[in-house]
């Protein structure tokens, strides 16, 4: 039975992620026609690219795609794209290794595979509540708190060695899906995270640094930083406006794109307002200009990845008006 009432109801609801959800006006920013059936559109393609064994790609890139659709209301057998939901989320349970690591033998991966996996499984078991979901998950998330190292941080292997930004975030956001779905996060996990992310702040441009001892901030990086700094409750932190400014001042990210404006809609979305109205109405227009005619998106290559992975992050930033993830309420 679906628990979305369950999951409203705890969200900030422990010792960390317990501040108050901010009280905004009624958001202003609504999906129109024209905007829906561009969504429509990616996910049927987006179905039309799922592999055989429920995968599009990698465990990363899977929950991406996972994501995409639940965003829209397609849950494990529900909605028009509940059997292709499924089929993923059984993928990546398929996935899982002795040690509780979410990444396939056949596709390989790093920690930020584990890390996006664990959050679209938080967001399957918050609205699903199906224990084989829960037993992974647990595991999953026993494993990030394992593998943070001294400095609060996590990198690329499951080793409690080095530390970097961007895997950190992704694993506060994982801990962050994991906590509101009612699952056990220590409360030192969160607190040594938010010290580390907040070391990588950077006091003179107001963005945020790929490690402490970095040299100069990143659009990436400081979209992230605003957007964990939000989920977990500090939204009078003295580094979120000035990030925030940063933000609209470099308005993207080359190297980092994609991932960039996947963190950059959370964040801009728990900020509200007219800043949140601003950064929607542009990016909108921009996703809705570059949309191939078949629906998918492929514009700006990152590394390896390709269409799947930016069509699902397009659909996620056009679909956050939707308010179906509980990931992406405020």
């Amino acid at each position: 039975m679906p628990r979305l009432s369950l999951i409203s109801s705890l969200i900030f609801a422990g010792a960390i992620f317990l501040a108050p959800a901010k009280i905004s006006a009624d958001d202003s920013v609504k999906i129109d026609e024209r905007t829906r059936a561009s969504i429509n559109k990616a996910l049927d393609w987006l179905k039309s690219r799922q592999r055989q064994d429920g995968s599009w790609g990698n465990t990363a890139i899977t929950s991406f795609a996972l994501l995409a659709f639940m965003a829209n209301g397609h849950v494990p057998n529900q909605g028009l794209y509940g059997p292709e939901v499924s089929k993923g989320v059984r993928y990546l349970l398929a996935s899982e290794r002795e040690s509780g690591y979410l990444v396939h033998p056949s596709s390989g991966g790093n920690m930020y595979c584990h890390g996006m996996a664990t959050l679209a499984l938080t967001q399957v078991w918050g609205m699903t509540g199906d224990d084989n979901v829960r037993k992974v998950l647990k595991r999953a998330i026993e494993l990030i708190v394992k593998t943070q190292n001294h400095e609060g941080g996590w990198r690329y292997e499951p080793s409690p060695t080095g530390a970097d930004i961007s895997v950190t975030i992704m694993m506060m956001m994982a801990l962050r899906g994991a906590k509101d779905s009612g699952m056990h996060v220590p409360d030192i996990t969160i607190r040594k995270a938010i010290q580390y992310i907040k070391a990588c702040y950077d006091s003179r441009s107001g963005g945020y640094k790929y490690q402490p001892y970095s040299h100069g901030p990143g659009y990436a990086r400081t979209a992230a930083g605003v957007c964990v700094l939000q989920l977990a409750g500090l939204y009078d932190a003295k580094e979120i406006q000035r990030a925030a400014q940063y933000l609209e001042r470099e308005k993207d990210d080359n190297q980092h794109y994609w991932y960039g404006h996947y963190y950059a809609a959370h964040a801009f979305h728990q900020l509200g307002g007219k800043q949140w109205e601003n950064y929607y109405t542009r990016m909108k227009a921009k996703l809705l200009a570059t949309q191939r005619s078949s629906g998918e998106w492929h514009e700006r290559m990152e590394g390896h990845v390709g269409p799947e992975y930016q069509t699902s992050i397009a659909v996620l930033i056009l679909s956050v008006p939707s308010h179906f993830l509980p990931i992406y309420q405020r």
